[in-house]
């Protein structure tokens, strides 16, 4: 996720990335602890703050946040609703994939009270609001491009 972040961050959109960045890891800290609280979800294994915290660090404070910066940055802002519906299937549907192999193949994740459907949904919830969030933080940005 660093390599991707550095490749396709453009240093002009820092500051979007970065406001992206915190904006999911205050919404995944909310909803990851509430999932794993209710006992929904289990990570057997994880690498980092083992007793701190329930939930799996490496994901919910890292590799969602940073793709969700990708996914802000590279939002099809002037394209139709198609596209835009592409570009969250795309995202979501990735990650809930990866999360989907690892539940059947490892050890990382276990679903107690949970399916892949859940995770779907609730990454296309999560990714919906940072996209409103990113709208209204930027929106005289967004507006003065579109004037351009």
């Amino acid at each position: 996720m660093s390599f991707l972040l550095i490749l396709f961050v453009p240093k002009n959109r820092i500051r979007e990335a970065h406001l992206s960045f915190l904006f999911k890891q205050v919404i995944t800290w909310l909803f990851g602890l509430l999932v794993v609280e209710r006992n929904l979800i289990t990570y057997p294994y994880r690498l980092f703050f083992r007793k701190a915290n329930k939930s799996s660090f490496t994901f919910e404070y890292f590799v969602y946040p940073a793709m969700c910066t990708l996914f802000n940055l590279h939002y099809p802002e002037n394209k139709n609703a198609v596209f835009k519906f592409c570009h969250y299937f795309l995202y979501s549907g990735v990650i809930t994939g990866f999360e989907a192999i690892a539940v059947r193949y490892t050890d990382l994740i276990n679903y107690k009270k949970w399916t892949w459907y859940w995770s779907l949904i609730t990454m296309w919830f999560t990714f919906y609001l940072s996209r409103i969030y990113h709208r209204w933080f930027f929106k005289d940005k967004l507006n003065r491009s579109i004037v351009e």
